[in-house]
């Protein structure tokens, strides 16, 4: 079960950033699935370090007010190791969208770490590296 409940945190976390067809981006929804003090990096040449917040914020900005449209990310292949209450996911993703009234494709590598809680699994840390544009 505890597979199935990460693959669903999973799920939802990629679905927050989804504004295809109109529909609003639902960032919010990051605060329940990361724990407060939960630790975000971007590397590569910009290499950044957020807290929850600073990290909601710029992208609500950007998915909210018309620069960035159908947009969407999604998972394309993961390992996950699970050992008690904590658990381990490298996985790839893909992403598109129109940013400034041009089309955008991307993908590249997240890992995610989890722990489960009295309220079930949540992410307590994730870090991503974009693959280059070809």
């Amino acid at each position: 079960m505890s597979k199935t409940e990460i693959d669903r945190v999973t799920a939802e976390f990629f679905g927050a950033f989804d504004n295809r067809g109109g529909r609003t981006a639902d960032l919010e929804r990051l605060r329940r699935l990361v724990l407060p003090g939960g630790v975000i990096v971007m590397t590569g040449p910009d290499f950044t370090v957020y807290s929850v917040d600073e990290f909601i914020e710029p992208r609500r900005r950007l998915l909210t007010e018309g620069r960035l449209v159908e947009f969407t990310e999604w998972e394309t292949s993961e390992r996950t190791e699970i050992a008690g209450d904590i658990a381990s996911r490298f996985g790839e993703y893909r992403k598109s969208g129109i940013l400034d009234g041009e089309p955008i494709e991307g993908g590249g590598t997240k890992t995610i770490q989890f722990v489960r809680t009295a309220d079930g699994w949540r992410i307590a840390a994730f870090s991503w590296y974009d693959r280059p544009a070809a």
